[in-house]
């Protein structure tokens, strides 16, 4: 395992270098140079100081010695300084915009893979049923419908016409004037708590699996999401630190309603079907007979021999998805006026500001293929059937 891990390590930093090159070469390939047009058109500034600014900025040298400048910054953690918001540097910028995204898309993420993968484990259980027939012609339309048009229809009927969820923006202003600290201190109070209750949730489920009494785990289980359920509520609710930001973090979710509810719909669908053709597939196998022909309950065959090894596609699209989660989503933020990573990169690519756009790129590169090592690993634990000597 480690021989495997490590050998898949050195793969990674490899095409990273890669991704690193051809995302430099095909942000300096786009026509026009938007920057230098910027200081040598305004009148406010003085040709002096504008060929000054670009020297500053290394625009004037040759590309070879921009490429080779800027990847020795990176791996130094320099991302040097924008370009449109000079002179402030790159790693201010995104570690401004990244709580917002992670919070919003973190929630997304686990909701409808949740919901997608329960639904779907059922449905595919019951197959033929009324209600199996009538979920998944729903969850075609939602799949296939024009997302921007459904945001926008969502947007004006809970919005503008029910007047229950705000239009846009992620807080309200008039809520934050008095504020004792800044909405990203809140972002990161939420995604700390999200992040522990989580990892904590996980751990706690990957125990619970040992326990072979069903009716035993069950009963640990409950117990134990219960307890975790009420720590976090009392954090909020109980906590003089929890308390102090309960207000600002209310204004927040009361933003993040609408979007959440949309790119759920959207994305619930997708692993639900997936989940129901994985699952379909599975209970073909000979396995499933067998553990039937021993006499095991419908529940147990269902959830640890069938489900176990459906969950395999899943997986693979609920790492990749959480790894990819760092770029937000280009639209999505645009249409509920979301000022995150997906909209920074919308802009730094549009206003050719290199350094803000590479790095962008660059982290969400990185967890993209952290994500393919996680998922190579978790397959061997999910998959009896799957060894590290098979996956090399």
């Amino acid at each position: 395992m480690i021989k495997y891990i490590a050998r898949r390590t050195v793969q990674m930093f490899i095409l990273f270098l890669v991704f690193l090159t051809l995302t430099f070469l095909l942000l300096t390939a786009l026509p026009g140079d938007t920057v230098k047009q910027r200081f040598s058109t305004n009148p406010n500034i003085p040709p002096e100081a504008a060929q000054l600014a670009i020297e500053r900025l290394g625009l004037d040298k040759p590309l070879w010695e921009q490429y080779t400048s800027y990847m020795s910054n990176f791996f130094r953690a320099d991302f040097g300084f924008s370009f449109i918001q000079y002179p402030r540097p790159v790693s201010d910028i995104i570690l401004e915009r990244l709580p917002r995204t992670l919070v919003l898309f973190l929630t997304v993420v686990i909701s409808y893979y949740i919901l997608g993968f329960m639904a779907g484990k059922f449905i595919a259980w019951r197959r033929g049923r009324r209600g199996e027939h009538a979920l998944t012609i729903g969850s075609v339309v939602l799949y296939t419908v024009f997302y921007p048009w459904f945001a926008l229809m969502l947007i004006w009927f809970f919005a503008f016409y029910a007047d229950v969820v705000p239009i846009n923006k992620f807080l309200d202003p008039e809520e934050w004037i008095d504020a004792p600290f800044s909405s990203n201190h809140v972002f990161l109070v939420i995604f700390a708590v999200l992040a522990i209750t989580g990892l904590v949730s996980l751990a706690f489920w990957v125990l619970t699996r040992r326990i072979r009494n069903t009716k035993q785990r069950q009963r640990v289980v409950r117990i134990g999401y219960t307890l975790i359920a009420l720590i976090t509520i009392w954090f909020w609710f109980g906590s003089e630190f929890g308390s102090a930001r309960r207000l600002y973090a209310g204004d927040i979710a009361h933003h993040m309603v609408l979007p959440v509810i949309t790119i759920t719909l959207i994305s619930f669908a997708g692993i639900m079907l997936l989940t129901r053709s994985s699952m379909l597939e599975t209970m073909r196998e000979d396995f499933i007979l067998t553990a039937r022909a021993k006499g095991l309950s419908e529940h147990i065959v269902r959830d640890r021999h069938a489900a176990r090894t459906a969950l395999l596609p899943v997986t693979t699209s609920l790492v990749i998805a959480v790894a990819t989660v760092i770029d937000g989503g280009i639209i999505t933020e645009t249409i509920y006026s979301w000022p995150g990573m997906g909209e920074l990169l919308f802009t730094s690519v549009v206003d050719q500001d290199l350094p803000l756009a590479i790095a962008a790129f660059s982290f969400t590169g990185v967890l993209a293929m952290v994500g393919h090592l996680v998922v190579d690993i978790l397959y061997v634990f999910l998959d009896p059937r799957i060894r590290v000597g098979e996956a090399q």
